[in-house]
């Protein structure tokens, strides 16, 4: 297993990430049982399929692209960050959830805020690509 450190990112590549539950039925479950989601829990935003009109908006063809493989990522955020999801997607397992089988999932259109300070292991299981833009204090809420 390879390791890679680059400041607060931590990258290990794993042979196998097994697959959760469809996350409509866990949502369900989860709705009827009373429980939050957890991007309510942590504060991670997310539009599913944003529109042109809204990317336009936010200028997403300017923000910096970011491309992986295969791979597991711990990663904490030291400021908000946008991310539209171009291609791919991702299975996000906040620090503290309670199993890797309680996740949150941005595919393909998802444009995602993730909140300062959020920390979480991000797995990857093929291509991925995304925009993405860190935001300062006092930006535009977004």
């Amino acid at each position: 297993m390879a390791t890679m450190v680059i400041g607060t990112l931590t990258s290990s590549y794993t042979a196998a990430v097994s697959s959760p539950p469809p996350l409509r039925r866990r949502a369900a479950a989860a709705k009827r049982a009373g429980e939050r989601s957890l991007e309510e829990t942590y504060g991670v935003r997310v539009e599913r399929g944003a529109s042109r009109e809204r990317l336009a908006e936010l200028g997403v063809e300017r923000w910096s692209r970011w491309r992986t493989g295969r791979c597991r990522l711990a990663w904490d955020w030291h400021v908000d960050q946008l991310v539209y999801v171009v291609s791919g997607e991702v299975r996000v397992v906040p620090d503290g959830a309670a199993s890797g089988l309680r996740h949150m999932r941005f595919v393909a259109g998802d444009l995602v805020r993730y909140p300062k300070w959020f920390e979480a292991d991000l797995f990857f299981d093929g291509p991925y690509e995304e925009l993405y833009h860190f935001r300062a204090h006092g930006d535009d809420d977004a």
